[in-house]
């Protein structure tokens, strides 16, 4: 009961994965409570297979993530927070889109996903949101003048709720992809790790003690602000030579425009893997710095497993070796070698299913009202 509660509806068989006791035991657990009304059962599919859905008699309805980036927004919606993505759609925005813009395309965006599917919205029970942006989970604010600075003092709980009448749960990029790592890709499992997230910038969700850990104010992990060159180029942030600005895949790009003039981040990997050396250096260069960076989160969290994510997986064929050999020479030995580097189990996707985890972690503290349910 506490595990439906925690997760959403499951199948028997996922029930069984979350909780490691057998199928069996979980098919007596579940006709007992089922015939005792204290779940609730319905077909589903599962990887294109017939399955049966469990789920606590409150929590019957779908779930919706919702990813703003600087440039895209994506939203896809789901049963339960480990099914099948059920229907998705991406839209490309302009460069620094306004907020309520935005936030009003998401929430027709998931009523037209319902649609697709063939369900009323007033099914949906909550929303997951990552931001590409720090957020503060104190004030509830986007909170960065750097990143996407419009949004920066966006109340976006208050105001997606507004707009679907259901409880929404946000948190930065890098947070929810640990959570989704945590809850159904390679961190499950794990007590203490981290997710790697490298694309414009890079950030890191911490799981510490088997749960996401954002700190004080939800800054945790903003490792793309550690200063690896205090006489280095001028980070958006204010500071001088922070790691997003040697690491970043608009660093990588304006780093090769002398020579290779204007590459998209997909052209740069392109020619890397054609054989252009100066790219390959490039990319070796970004590996490195990486690993200066990990190499102090290796020393001050130990962590057993560190997944790396966004734009620089593309790349991981010359990233990985030198970010590697810069772990191996700053961390401390026995840190290092009880530390395992893996790309992420979820790829694209990582963001999102932390989303669905999150918004059935809100759900279940929420009872639906239908008087206020968006239609």
């Amino acid at each position: 009961m506490e595990t439906l509660q925690r997760e959403g509806s499951l199948t028997q068989v996922e029930i069984a994965g979350v909780t490691g006791l057998s199928a069996a035991s979980i098919s007596t657990l579940v006709r007992e409570l089922n015939d005792e009304g204290a779940v609730r059962l319905e077909p589903s599919i599962r990887n294109g297979r017939r399955a049966t859905l469990v789920s606590l008699p409150g929590q019957r309805g779908m779930l919706a993530g919702i990813a703003i980036g600087d440039r895209d927004l994506r939203v896809a919606v789901v049963a339960s927070p480990a099914g099948d993505v059920l229907e998705r759609t991406r839209l490309p925005l302009p460069f620094q889109h306004e907020p309520d813009e935005t936030l009003a395309r998401a929430a027709r965006l998931v009523a037209d996903l319902h649609t697709e599917i063939g369900r009323p919205v007033s099914d949906l029970r909550a929303v997951g949101v990552a931001m590409q942006a720090p957020v503060d989970s104190v004030s509830g604010q986007v909170g960065s003048e750097s990143v996407m600075p419009r949004w920066s003092g966006v109340m976006l709980t208050e105001a997606l709720q507004a707009l679907l009448r259901v409880p929404v749960q946000l948190d930065n990029d890098a947070n929810m992809s640990a959570l989704g790592e945590l809850r159904a890709g390679v961190l499950a499992g794990v007590a203490n790790g981290c997710y790697l997230r490298a694309s414009h910038g890079v950030s890191a969700g911490l799981v510490i003690g088997g749960e996401v850990f954002s700190g004080v104010s939800g800054t945790a992990g903003e490792i793309g602000h550690v200063t690896l060159d205090e006489n280095g180029a001028i980070c958006a942030c204010g500071n001088r030579g922070c790691l997003d600005t040697l690491v970043g895949s608009r660093a990588l790009v304006e780093s090769v425009r002398g020579s290779h003039g204007d590459l998209r981040f997909t052209d740069l990997v392109t020619l890397a893997g054609r054989g252009d050396v100066g790219c390959r250096r490039v990319l070796a260069d970004a590996g490195m710095h990486l690993g200066v960076a990990v190499a102090g989160l290796i020393n001050l969290l130990n962590p057993e497993v560190i997944v790396l994510g966004g734009d620089l997986l593309m790349a991981q064929e010359w990233v990985l070796g030198p970010m590697q050999d810069s772990i191996e020479r700053r961390a401390l030995p026995s840190a290092a070698a009880s530390v395992e580097l893996r790309p992420s189990a979820l790829g694209a996707d990582a963001d999102l299913r932390g989303c669905f985890v999150a918004a059935a972690q809100i759900s279940s503290f929420h009872e639906p009202d239908s008087a206020h349910r968006a239609t």
